[in-house]
């Protein structure tokens, strides 16, 4: 009797494999690899010299048809994902290409100690571009509009997790009125946004440098961990990479490569009738909108699914908050509440040196 997932993904591989002609099944092996915030576990499976991903996503947390629909959606654009060779969905098992080992934020950090700054421009420079491929796509598939309340349902983690159970603090209602006038304020500035096929969490520990020997020298990146697909602002994604969570670049050569991504999506008409300072604060508030709900997943990743690492990434996330929000006399009110009752005590627990 075969009881663990495990056991039960092993042999559905096997059969698969087997059944596809990929490779021999006797010979085939699984091997865990890091996984991401998400309830799926990968396994690189090793079919002779060729090599796949056998996921395992428990169909009562992980939508698996929803990714293989989003994966051809991309597919059609003209984006490297890894294609879906079989799927079980209602066991939550798929068999997946292998985009290899190598995240964008690997080589960015290597290239950034390494102050190869034509390297990670280049980079930048083809993540832009297939963002761009995506954003100018015309087929949107059924892909659900980013609402005004799957946007206040995301800004109300930084109360419930950031605020409430990681800083330990209580509201009371000048500040809960305080929080509802800043997320309808960003609520507001999103839904006024070209709106576009969004990845919504497209950024270095989700896209892959590829293997040349396999893809296309000029293919790239490798886009993986894009399920939660939607239709919404143009600039959720560029913010999502040039203000990455995981690595910081300077704000001048953010502007630029935002600048950048602003001519190309104008000349090909993604962005219509919007100057560059009106593209600028439409980056700048969606990326407002996009870090109060990452500090309040970190915060949650950190306590209700005890992944701490997540931690050392909060204040990176902080910085961004207070380095933009500080730019708009609209967030006035909210800076100094967040100034005086929230930084005193996230420094204390996150040993924060600013």
């Amino acid at each position: 009797m075969i009881h663990s997932r495990y056991d039960q993904l092993n042999l559905w591989t096997k059969e698969i494999i087997s059944s596809l002609r990929l490779g021999n099944a006797k010979t085939i092996t699984l091997e865990k690899v890091a996984g991401d915030a998400s309830f799926r576990r990968y396994f690189r499976v090793w079919a002779g010299n060729h090599s796949f991903m056998a996921v395992d996503a428990p169909p009562e947390n992980e939508d698996g048809k929803s990714f293989e629909n989003i994966c051809n959606l991309f597919q059609q654009a003209g984006l490297v994902v890894p294609k879906v060779h079989s799927a079980d969905h209602q066991r939550g098992f798929m068999l997946l290409d292998d985009l290899g080992d190598t995240l964008y934020l690997d080589a960015l950090r290597d290239a950034q100690q390494l102050g190869q700054i034509e390297i990670v421009d280049g980079l930048y420079q083809k993540a832009i571009f297939s963002l761009l491929e995506l954003q100018a796509s015309e087929d949107k598939g059924i892909l659900a509009p980013f609402s005004r309340k799957e946007l206040n349902r995301e800004m109300m983690l930084f109360e419930k997790w950031f605020c409430g159970e990681f800083l330990s603090l209580t509201l009371g209602h000048n500040e809960r009125d305080l929080l509802d006038e800043t997320f309808r304020f960003l609520e507001d500035s999103a839904l006024g946004q070209a709106e576009v096929i969004v990845h919504r969490d497209y950024h270095s520990r989700n896209l892959m440098i590829l293997d040349p020997l396999i893809f296309d020298a000029d293919a790239g990146p490798g886009i993986i961990d894009f399920q939660d697909a939607v239709l919404g602002a143009y600039t959720y994604d560029l913010v999502s990479l040039l203000r990455d969570c995981y690595i910081r670049w300077t704000p001048e050569q953010v502007e630029k490569w935002a600048i950048d991504y602003f001519k190309r999506a104008t000349a090909r008409g993604i962005v219509q009738e919007v100057g560059q300072q009106q593209f600028l604060r439409d980056f700048d508030l969606m990326g407002l909108q996009r870090h109060l709900k990452v500090l309040g997943i970190f915060a949650r990743l950190h306590i209700r699914d005890h992944k701490p690492g997540y931690l050392a990434d909060i204040p990176l996330v902080i910085r961004y908050f207070l380095e933009v929000s500080e730019r708009y006399r609209e967030f006035n009110a909210f800076v100094d509440w967040f100034k005086k009752d929230l930084l005193p005590v996230a420094r204390t627990k996150l040993n924060l040196e600013f």
